[in-house]
Order: C-alpha cells, then sequence, then structure tokens
C-alpha cells in the first residue's frame, strides 16, 4: 500500500485505515504488508505538525507492537528514500534497516535492455549495453526506465522532422514489397518527402539507436545526488544495515 492510501481528511479515517490495514492482515495471516513512502505517514513528530498527524502515527506504533508481540504471521515491510526523517519510535518498531544501494553497473546495463523491451526495434549491440550501464553512474532503476522512454520518443521525432526518405525492402510478406526509411539528405537513395506524403502501411519503423540512448542520457539527468547519497550511507552506519 502507498502511505497516501491510509491517510484522509476526514477526523478520524486516517487511524482507521491503518486499523483496517493490519486487521486484515491478521485475518489473511501469514500475510505480507508493503508500505510505500512510510515517511510520508511516520515523518518525525514535532510541535508543528497536527493532532491528525499525531493520532495516525500512535496508531501505527500500536498495530506495530501487536504484529511483534503476538507471534503472527504479519510481516511488514517498508520503504523510504529519506530514513533520518523517521519518527525515531516508528524506527525501533521495524527490527531490520536494509539499505539497498543504487544498482551497480552490471544491473544498469540489464536494466537497459529490459526496460527497452525486446519487441523493440533496435540497433545497439550486445557490448552496448555495457557502455549504457557506464555512463549512468548513480541513476537509480526508476531514471533508467525515463531515459528508456525518452530514447523511444526519439525516433518518432525523427520522423515528424524528416524531409528524405528512401525504399527499403519489407521483411513482411504480407505487407508492401517495399517500405520507406527515414534517412540524411546526404544518403545516395534519399529521396526529399515528407512524413505526411507517406501511406502508414508504408512506413518502415524507424531503429532506437545508440546515439538515441546517449542523447536521452544527456537529458536525463539522475534524480539522487550525492547529498543525498551520503546521507544514505551515514545512517546505515548508524542504525542499519548493507543490503545484498
Amino acid at each position: 500500500v502507498s502511505s497516501s492510501d491510509l491517510l484522509s481528511k476526514w477526523l478520524g479515517e486516517s487511524e482507521k485505515g491503518v486499523r483496517g490495514l493490519f486487521e486484515i492482515a491478521r485475518e489473511k495471516q501469514p500475510c505480507i504488508v508493503f508500505i510505500d513512502e512510510i515517511d510520508a505517514l511516520c515523518g518525525q513528530r514535532s510541535d508543528t505538525e497536527s493532532e491528525s498527524s499525531r493520532r495516525v502515527k500512535t496508531e501505527f506504533l500500536v498495530q506495530m507492537q501487536g504484529v511483534g508481540s503476538d507471534n503472527s504471521g504479519v510481516l511488514v515491510l517498508a520503504a523510504t528514500n529519506i530514513p533520518w526523517t523517521l519518527d525515531t519510535a516508528i524506527r525501533r518498531r521495524f527490527e531490520k534497516r536494509i539499505y539497498i544501494s543504487l544498482p551497480e553497473v552490471n544491473e544498469r546495463a540489464a536494466m537497459f535492455k529490459t526496460h527497452l523491451g525486446a519487441s523493440t526495434y533496435h540497433t545497439i549491440k550486445e557490448n552496448e549495453w555495457m557502455q549504457l550501464g557506464q555512463k549512468s553512474e548513480h541513476y537509480s532503476g526508476a531514471d533508467i526506465a525515463v531515459v528508456c522512454r525518452e530514447a523511444l520518443l526519439r525516433p518518432i521525432r525523427r520522423l515528424s522532422s524528416a524531409t528524405h526518405f528512401k525504399r527499403v525492402s519489407n521483411p513482411n510478406p504480407d505487407g508492401p514489397r517495399q517500405l520507406w526509411l527515414v534517412c540524411s539528405p546526404g544518403d545516395q537513395d534519399a529521396v526529399e518527402l515528407t512524413l505526411d506524403k507517406i501511406k502508414p502501411e508504408e512506413l518502415a519503423e524507424p531503429p532506437v539507436t545508440m546515439n538515441d540512448m546517449i542523447a536521452a542520457l544527456s537529458t536525463q539527468k539522475p534524480t539522487v545526488g550525492e547529498v543525498d547519497l551520503l546521507k544514505q550511507v551515514k545512517f546505515t552506519e548508524e542504525f542499519g544495515q548493507e543490503g545484498s
């Protein structure tokens, strides 16, 4: 569940949502409850926070204590990018605090390949996936997904602004024998033509190229900064453990 699923503007409804979540979990045990962005639900207490927010944290603490004391089959997992903002009492309720670091180079290379998709027409060579992994240090999985979406749009933009196309054979025997493929004006087979003059069934799908990926990387920067990474490491050293 997301923290926002449990929060309500109506008085008492947020606490009821937290209580209901754990009641359902106990009924369905063995059960895993995963709460995303728990910092939005259980941030540090302060003099400026609302009474409603305090009640939600209190209810969450009570329910967590119940999960731990009755030896039930309920496992509570939570995720946050800013663990240092969690309330101290909430942090104590989680027996393990595991730091999952940003993906390594091999993992990033695999993510690029996965996010681009096996069905996507591309000209990226096998060794170039590793190059993308090396060029994307400090990128998270979400960042890599954004880069791939940007790269997928670039061939479409090339089509819309293209001024020259050339004839190529159609690998699909059920379609037209030849298709129009976007090309540079300097290509020896180039014909001056615009997209609106080509029938949809005669248009060849332009591939995603390595240049598209590099260009997408240059425009989509990582969302995790050095300061955030240092805070993560410091928190892990003080309160947590490294994940594998």
